[in-house]
């Protein structure tokens, strides 16, 4: 996928253990020539890479991750995310299995399970051993490679910890083993010997039963936000050299013609030729009602064919479909980090050096101060200390909030293409809102013509569709398809010329023609403008929008358009200002029409021919005095805007223009997408800062309890489980909480 500088690179991770892995990977492509930016998230298990392609290829950026021991997939392959998963689920089965009979030897150690039958075989020191080894070295050998891998970085991760805190009550044991003769360890210490074999493999066993289980729950979490997987079709019928064949989706090629029956999701971006039908967008754009598809008509792969069977001519496949493009994006803003999180990240990278060189401090007070000489108690305190305090908690808390939000909002056709307009979102306190194609329908018509003194309507419309011939503006297109209508020729131009929110310029037989707003016919100082004027006001009052045309700097008449406002534009104005907002119309058109649109909208600020960089300074000016703002444009003219803007909204209709500016990409055409988008932010932010307050709690908590002596190695290992699944779990809470807020 090609970005706005280079190129960018999505791929799937596996062998993170946790944070600490994924701020290594970003550190590591960070430093490598030819890498612009890399977002690794742990949680989705995924690395969006921006690179130029001149300086450093995909393959070298992957050969780059596999050396510092991860493994790399293409997004969404799920084999590789379920051999994973595979592999620790194997390896939880063999650590449950072998840690049994270590278990069984300890129920001596325990009054109330003293009664039960205790064979000697497990009670054998040599058995421990085995057994033992087994876990540490075959099932825990993944500990130790990552974490070799983690300290060959010159960083700290949990296999770290792990790795340590399980080595040091093995090698203890297994100097005991060695201590005592033959290794038979009956009657030494009051009948049992004091071996912590089951110390060290029972945590690994609760280690690896809280990673699997936060897999599980992540991966739940991420098919929760995962939105688009489900809209690819894996066959079509294609018409070829006359006859109909089913092939793979993706062996679909521009220009041929495919079939879509009833019920079949439609594979590819193109053009209906025959057939009429209807087709279910709502889960690429959020519009829940069936929208007719006819001849000539565009129809969006990932959307579903609900009549009867179309006919389409292919334009777009695979790759640079609208819903492949989107997926895209969504993916690579669930890579990307908010400020939260980097600030999350910040702590995390200082959390294991500390947390080890607490564990060695615990080790020391309690075998100097508090239990001189008592290495055996001392050594269960440190273990405790190190296995309780990992951060995978926090750096769960954001990304698994993150991914669950932005998923849910695509679904509703608002693309989030940055992770930070998440965060930003919810402390928005002013949104400025663009007119033509933001508050109103974007379609405006041709109202009324006025031809100056000795010039035809006809002639006026003529001359003006041939100077808006290659705009891109909705007022131009309106021209056109009136010149159109009337059935008007079009003469053909060259040297054309076009002033962003002033108007456009064109050479044509008759002269340099021109049409433009007021503003423009002032500046450029057009005679026989009185008559015209008068016209242009009376209809502005109207709340219509006047284009004024001239030859060669002398007027020769004006064109009145008419834009309705769109009908859910009020009460999304209204929804916003309930929430605390303040709503600000801004836009080029000239006082009456903006006057007449914001009071039809319940908008009390307007701000009227406003050119884009006028737009710009605004925000920053905004910007200065301390407030976070928001820009909504329909993406045109108003993308230094959108850009500038704290969160930039970029309308488009269901088109995909909208997906080249702003922050978030609004699928369809109303105001309502961002009220749910600012309710859906404000949601997000306030489960991850539970998530996060939680896992802060956890460690604040735990860590003393540990250090004090009050909590066994294997119990701690599981309480830093269950932290991760906590916080798991109240990120999934959100995902109900979002449907229930925007319905």
């Amino acid at each position: 996928m090609d970005g706005k500088n280079g190129a960018s690179l999505d791929l799937g991770i596996q062998g993170m253990s946790c944070t600490a892995c994924a701020a290594r990977i970003e550190k590591t492509l960070g430093k490598q020539s030819g890498v612009g930016e890399a977002a690794v998230s742990y949680a989705s298990r995924r690395a969006w890479i921006r690179y130029e392609p001149d300086q450093i290829t995909p393959g070298e950026i992957k050969e780059k991750i596999q050396r510092l021991g991860f493994g790399v997939s293409e997004p969404g392959d799920r084999s590789a995310e379920l051999a994973e998963m595979n592999a620790l689920r194997l390896r939880l089965f063999l650590s449950v299995l072998f840690s049994l009979p270590l278990l069984w030897a300890m129920v001596g150690h325990y009054e109330a399970l003293s009664g039960l039958p205790v064979p000697g075989w497990v009670r054998n020191g040599w058995v421990q051993l085995a057994l033992a080894t087994f876990i540490q070295f075959g099932v825990g050998l993944p500990f130790y490679l990552n974490a070799w891998s983690a300290l060959r970085a010159k960083t700290a991760n949990m296999d770290v910890l792990v790795a340590l805190g399980t080595t040091a009550a093995y090698l203890y044991s297994h100097y005991m083993v060695f201590e005592n003769e033959f290794g038979n360890m009956a009657g030494i210490h009051g009948g049992m010997a004091p071996l912590y074999f089951d110390t060290s493999a029972v945590v690994i066993t609760a280690v690896l039963l809280g990673k699997y289980m936060e897999s599980r729950s992540a991966a739940r979490a991420l098919r929760e936000g995962d939105s688009f997987a489900k809209l690819k079709a894996d066959e079509i019928n294609v018409i070829r050299e006359g006859v109909t064949r089913r092939v793979p989706a993706s062996s679909v090629r521009d220009g041929d013609i495919v079939l879509v029956a009833s019920g079949e999701l439609v594979p590819v971006d193109g053009i209906v030729t025959g057939g009429q039908s209807e087709a279910d967008e709502s889960l690429l754009t959020g519009e829940s009602r069936a929208v007719p598809k006819s001849p000539g008509i565009r129809v969006w792969a990932g959307t579903r064919n609900q009549g009867d069977t179309l006919r389409i001519r292919t334009e777009t496949t695979g790759d640079g479909t609208l819903l492949s493009r989107i997926d895209a994006l969504l993916r690579q803003a669930q890579a990307a980090k908010t400020g939260i999180q980097r600030k999350v990240d910040r702590i995390s990278a200082r959390f294991v050096p500390f947390m080890l060189l607490a564990s060695a401090s615990t080790f020391l007070i309690w075998y100097l101060l508090v239990d001189p000489g008592n290495i055996s108690k001392a050594s269960l305190c440190a273990l405790a200390v190190l296995l309780a305090a990992c951060p995978c908690a926090l750096g769960l808390a954001t990304p698994i909030s993150l991914v669950i939000a932005a998923g849910k909002l695509a679904r509703r056709g608002v693309v989030i293409k940055e992770a930070s307009a998440l965060e930003s979102m919810a402390k928005l306190q002013v949104i400025l809102l663009d007119k033509t194609g933001t508050l109103t329908e974007g379609k405006p018509c041709v109202a009324g013509i006025q031809p100056a003194e000795g010039w035809s309507a006809a002639a006026l419309l003529r001359l003006a569709a041939a100077a808006e011939a290659k705009s891109q503006h909705p007022y131009a297109a309106a021209v056109r398809d009136e010149a159109r209508r009337r059935g008007l020729v079009v003469p053909a131009t060259e040297d054309e010329v076009e002033w962003p929110g002033y108007g456009v310029s064109a050479e044509c037989p008759e002269g340099r023609i021109t049409v433009g707003s007021r503003l423009l016919a002032q500046q450029q100082h057009w005679s026989g403008l009185k008559r015209v004027m008068d016209y242009a006001a009376i209809r502005e009052m109207q709340g219509e929008t006047v284009l004024l045309a001239a030859l060669n700097d002398a007027c020769i008449g004006a064109i009145a358009l008419g834009d309705r406002l769109k009908p859910t534009s009020a009460q999304a104005v209204q929804a916003l200002r309930q929430e605390g907002l303040e709503i600000w119309l801004t836009t080029g058109d000239s006082v009456g029409p903006a006057t007449v649109a914001a009071r039809e909208a319940g908008i009390s600020r307007v701000e009227a021919g406003m050119l884009p960089a006028d737009k710009l300074r605004l925000i920053r000016s905004l910007q200065q005095q301390g407030r976070i703002v928001a820009m909504a444009g329909d993406g045109w003219n108003d993308a230094p805007a959108l850009a500038a803007a704290d969160t930039g909204f970029a309308m488009a209709g269901g088109t995909d223009a909208a997906l080249h500016a702003g922050h978030v990409a609004l699928l369809r055409p109303s105001l309502l997408g961002i009220h749910g988008a600012v309710l859906a932010s404000r949601l997000t932010v306030r489960n991850i800062k539970q998530n996060l307050g939680f896992a802060f709690l956890y460690n604040l908590c735990i860590v003393p309890i540990a250090a004090a002596g009050l909590l066994e190695p294997w119990m701690a290992g599981a309480a830093m489980a269950l932290s991760s699944l906590t916080v798991v779990g109240n990120a999934l809470r959100l995902s109900g909480q979002i449907t229930r807020k925007l319905g």
